[in-house]
């Protein structure tokens, strides 16, 4: 009887380490991209101490004014959500397709022609209208040409063989041209001189402000649209296949996928977003549509999308992050007398950074359990 106690009290350890294991290769595969991610801003960020130093400036200051002007007081992180709002839709233009193993980068043509069709669709009819149903139709008319503007790169890559990333980014060039045409021609307000822009919306017709906080609405809608991106991608069929077709194309076809539709499905879907994005410009900060649509929005999302991993949830996080920095760039510009672009030197440091700790992955054994196996 002793013997059996023995024995089964020195087997104890090891079935706990066999129950534990699944646990810990799952917290490992997580880890990964928090670590990398975390590690390449921070890489990111000397990288970028380096440059300020060269100029003569304290890295220090600057990245206390960061703080200060993105997260250090209520009226801060109001203007970083506020920032934060389109970040959240234009990310998604490009973390949808990367699903598919596509790279979108023109989702800044998507969120320029959006709001142009939402001021167009606005013009005939603000102020006859009830302003819910006007709202409506601009999101609307917003997503379904953002949605042709984007899903037009995904047809090409399918279809035609052409490479969604210059496909995409020549449309974007494309799209400012005709957002120029249209606002400065067609539909330009007689009224607007210096700035050419169509006719202002109706202050009854804007997009209004959260209760109780100095943000508009596009702030929840750009996180419902972050969550509901989730819920396709990693709880329906038509996410499950995305992923499939995305890991293999080859597999994917051999076993029956619809590949050219979920491309064109998932393209369209991710310039909706933008279109959105776009007609929320227009409906709740500018009030027009003008040249101030492209604000380098669809660019920026770039960042937050591969920051994010391609994860719509985490987008919501990083989009804050991101929006932030770019409120904080006033006040570097009066505190530490930068130009204000200083902030957009710090986003394409991290950008380029965050691209070469792409060849990390796979390649620490602390983080990669089939290594665990090989090595026990």
């Amino acid at each position: 009887m002793t013997a059996e106690i023995d024995d089964h009290t020195l087997s104890i350890p090891a079935e706990r380490q066999a129950l534990l294991r699944p646990a810990l290769e799952w917290l490992a595969r997580k880890a990964e991209p928090v670590a990398i991610t975390l590690g390449a801003i921070l890489a990111g960020t000397a990288l970028f101490s380096l440059f300020i130093l060269s100029v003569g400036k304290s890295p220090a200051d600057l990245y206390r004014f960061i703080y200060t002007g993105g997260f250090g007081s209520w009226f801060s992180i109001q203007n970083s959500l506020s920032r934060a709002s389109p970040l959240l839709l234009t990310a998604l233009c490009v973390a949808l397709p990367a699903r598919l193993g596509l790279v979108i980068i023109g989702g800044e043509g998507a969120v320029v022609l959006g709001g142009v069709a939402a001021a167009a669709i606005a013009l005939p009819i603000a102020g006859l209208w009830p302003p819910i149903i006007v709202l409506i139709l601009m999101a609307f008319a917003g997503m379904v040409i953002g949605g042709i503007w984007i899903g037009l790169a995904g047809f090409l890559r399918h279809y035609r063989g052409v490479n969604e990333t210059i496909s995409s980014l020549l449309l974007a060039y494309i799209a400012i041209a005709l957002m120029n045409q249209f606002v400065e021609g067609p539909l330009r307000d007689p009224a607007s001189l210096n700035k050419p822009s169509t006719t202002p919306l109706p202050h009854d017709y804007m997009l209004g402000k959260i209760p109780g906080m100095d943000v508009h609405w596009g702030l929840v809608i750009g996180i419902v649209a972050c969550i509901v991106s989730w819920i396709l991608i990693e709880m329906t069929s038509y996410g499950f296949a995305a992923r499939i077709a995305g890991g293999n194309v080859r597999a994917a076809q051999i076993q029956g996928l619809p590949v050219g539709r979920l491309i064109a499905g998932f393209t369209a879907i991710a310039g909706g977003f933008a279109g959105l994005a776009g007609m929320i410009e227009v409906a709740a900060v500018q009030g027009s549509a003008n040249a101030s649509l492209a604000a380098g929005y669809g660019y920026t999302g770039i960042l937050v999308a591969f920051l994010a991993r391609h994860n719509p949830l985490a987008i919501i996080p990083v989009a804050f992050l991101l929006g932030g920095i770019d409120a904080s760039g006033g006040l570097i510009q009066r505190r530490m007398g930068l130009p204000d672009a200083t902030v957009l030197v710090l986003q394409g440091t991290l950008f380029i950074v965050i691209l070469f700790c792409e060849t990390f992955y796979g390649r620490f054994k602390i983080f990669n359990p089939d290594l665990w196996k090989r090595s026990a």
